[in-house]
C-alpha cells in the first residue's frame, strides 16, 4: 500500500500524483467555468433565457457565485472532521453531475434548482482536492510552488475549453443552451471516473479523519452530513431566487466564519501557530478585495463583450464572449509554468520575492488592467463598439496579477494552516473569494445603466468609469499591502 512517505520523497519537480489531481480538476474547472461563463448572458436572453435585466443578471451571478464559495467553506469543513477529501470530493461530483443534467433537460424551468445542485456539490469538491495537492509536499519542500503552479495551469486548461465550449454551444443558432449545461455535465462524469481510478494512488491523503470510530458510528455520521447537504437545498434555492436572501446570508456567513476562526485558533497553543494563523487571515482579507475586482469577468465584463465589443481579434473574427471566458485561461496556461520555473530560479539566488509582495504586484497588475479596460473607451466608434485587441491586452494584464497571487494563496494557506486545520483553511479562503463574488456582482450592478432602454455608448460610459474606480482602488490595495509587509513578514514566522 502506498504510503505518505513513498508519496512525498519522490525525484523531479513534480509527484505523479499531482499530475492525476491535475486531469480531476481540468475536468471539474471545464464544468464550473464553461457554467460561469454562460452564467450572466443565459440569465440576460431575452429570446431563450431569463430574460432578466443587466442589473439583476449582475446580482443573481454575484449571488450563486457567492453561494458556491461560501459551500466550500462548509464542505472544507465536514471534510476535515467527518468525511475525509476523498469521500466529500467523490459526493461534491456525483451532486454537481445531477445539477447539470437537470439544467439541461429544461433551462428555463429548472435553472435554480440546477444551480442550486451544483452549487452543493462545488462546495463538497473544491476545496478538498487543493488540499490534497497541499498533502503532496513535506513541510518546508521549495517545490510547493511549482506544484501548485501546475496544477492552476490544470485550472485553467478547463477553464479555457469549458469557457469557449460552453459559451459557443449556448449561442449558437445549432445547439442552444440545453448542450451547453449538458456538456458540462459529461465532462463532470469523466473527472468523477477518473477520480475514481486514481484515488488509490494517494495512499492515506485524503481518508476520513474517523477511522478510528466504531463503523456504525462513521457511517452514521458520514450519513447524516449527506442528508444535511440536501435538506439545504430549498434554502439556497430560495435565497438565489430572492437576492434580499442573499443579502441576509452575507452579513451572516461571514461573522460567524470569523468567530469559528477565531475559536480554532485560541485552542492552538503554540504561539507560533496562532500568528501563522493571523497571517493567513490576513491573506484571506486582502483575496475578498482582488476577487471582487477580478470577478467582473463572468458578470459585468461578460454582458461589456455581448454588447460594446467588435467580433474581430488580430485578423480573424471570434465571439467576444468566447475572448471573454477563454483570454484569461489561456495566458495562465502560457506563462504559468514560465513563471513557477521563475520562481525556482530565484529560490536558488535567494532573488524570489516572498508571498507578502508577490500578493502587493498582484494588485498593482490588476489596477494596470483595469486602467486597461477603462481606456477601451478611447477606442469606440459612434455606436459605442470598442476594440478587442485592447480588451483582449487587459486579459493579459490581469493574468500576471492573477498568476502573483491565486496559486501563490493557494501554497501559503498551506503552508500557514496546521495539519487538523487544513480543510477549514482552504474553506475560509474560498469563502473569501465568495465575499469577492458578491462584492463583484453588487459592483457589476452598480455599473449597469438603470435603464434597460440605455445606448451602447450610454453603456460603454456606465462600464467604463466603473473599471477606472476600480483600477484606482487595486492600486491603494496593492500599496497598503506592501506598506506592512514586515508586520505580515513577522506572523508568518519562518514561513516564506
Amino acid at each position: 500500500m502506498t504510503t505518505l512517505q513513498d508519496i512525498q520523497t519522490f525525484e523531479g519537480k513534480y509527484p505523479k500524483q499531482l499530475w492525476y489531481l491535475f486531469l480531476v480538476e481540468m475536468w471539474e474547472r471545464f464544468c464550473f467555468y464553461g457554467m460561469r461563463g454562460v452564467l450572466t448572458i443565459f440569465m440576460a436572453d431575452k429570446i431563450l433565457g431569463l430574460s432578466f435585466s443587466d442589473r439583476e443578471a449582475n446580482l443573481k451571478y454575484g449571488a450563486i457565485q457567492a453561494f458556491v464559495y461560501a459551500f466550500t467553506f462548509l464542505g472544507g469543513i465536514f471534510a476535515d472532521k467527518i468525511l475525509g477529501y476523498k469521500k466529500s470530493l467523490t459526493f461534491g461530483a456525483i451532486i454537481m453531475i445531477l445539477g447539470n443534467i437537470l439544467i439541461a433537460i429544461s433551462p428555463q424551468e429548472l435553472f435554480f434548482l440546477g444551480i442550486s445542485l451544483s452549487i452543493i456539490g462545488t462546495g463538497f469538491f473544491k476545496p478538498n482536492i487543493s488540499s490534497m495537492v497541499g498533502d503532496l509536499y513535506k513541510e518546508g519542500d521549495s517545490r510547493r510552488d511549482a506544484g501548485f503552479g501546475l496544477f492552476y495551469s490544470g485550472i485553467n486548461i478547463g477553464a479555457l475549453l469549458g469557457g469557449a465550449v460552453c459559451v459557443y454551444l449556448g449561442t449558437s443558432k445549432d445547439f442552444g443552451w440545453s448542450y451547453s449545461f449538458l456538456s458540462a455535465a459529461v465532462v463532470m462524469i469523466i473527472g468523477l471516473v477518473t477520480f475514481l481510478f486514481i484515488k488509490k494512488s494517494l495512499g492515506p491523503i485524503g481518508d476520513s479523519p474517523m477511522l478510528n470510530l466504531e463503523p456504525k458510528k462513521r457511517i452514521f455520521n458520514e450519513i447524516a452530513v449527506y442528508i444535511g447537504a440536501l435538506l439545504s437545498i430549498p434554502l439556497i434555492f430560495t435565497m438565489i431566487k430572492n437576492t434580499d436572501y442573499t443579502d441576509y446570508f452575507m452579513y451572516s456567513v461571514g461573522p460567524l466564519a470569523i468567530v469559528y476562526f477565531i475559536f480554532e485558533t485560541t485552542k492552538a497553543k503554540e504561539t507560533a501557530v496562532r500568528q501563522k494563523l493571523i497571517a493567513a487571515l490576513i491573506f484571506i482579507i486582502f483575496s475578498i478585495i482582488f476577487w471582487a475586482f477580478f470577478e467582473q469577468s463572468g458578470g459585468s465584463l461578460a454582458l461589456f463583450a455581448q454588447n460594446n465589443l467588435c467580433d474581430s481579434l488580430l485578423f480573424f473574427h471570434i465571439n467576444p464572449n468566447i475572448v471573454n471566458n477563454t483570454a484569461n485561461s489561456l495566458f495562465v496556461i502560457v506563462f504559468s509554468p514560465i513563471l513557477g520555473l521563475i520562481w525556482l530560479a530565484l529560490a536558488k539566488r535567494n532573488l524570489e520575492p516572498n508571498t507578502v509582495i508577490k500578493f502587493g504586484l498582484g494588485f498593482l497588475f490588476l489596477a494596470a488592467a483595469f486602467w486597461v479596460f477603462y481606456y477601451t473607451r478611447f477606442f469606440a466608434d459612434a455606436k459605442g463598439i470598442t476594440s478587442l485587441n485592447i480588451f483582449t491586452l487587459a486579459y493579459l494584464i490581469i493574468t500576471f496579477g492573477e498568476l502573483c497571487l491565486s496559486p501563490i494563496g493557494l501554497s501559503i494557506i498551506t503552508k500557514l494552516s496546521p495539519k487538523n486545520l487544513g480543510g477549514m483553511m482552504m474553506g475560509m479562503w474560498f469563502l473569501a473569494s465568495a465575499y469577492g463574488q458578491y462584492v463583484a456582482g453588487l459592483l457589476g450592478a452598480g455599473m449597469s445603466s438603470p435603464d434597460e432602454s440605455a445606448s451602447i455608448i450610454t453603456k460603454l460610459q456606465g462600464y467604463t468609469d466603473g473599471y477606472y474606480q476600480l483600477a484606482v482602488y487595486a492600486l491603494i490595495a496593492g500599496i497598503i499591502l506592501i506598506g506592512i509587509y514586515s508586520l505580515i513578514r513577522k506572523l508568518m514566522q519562518e514561513v516564506k
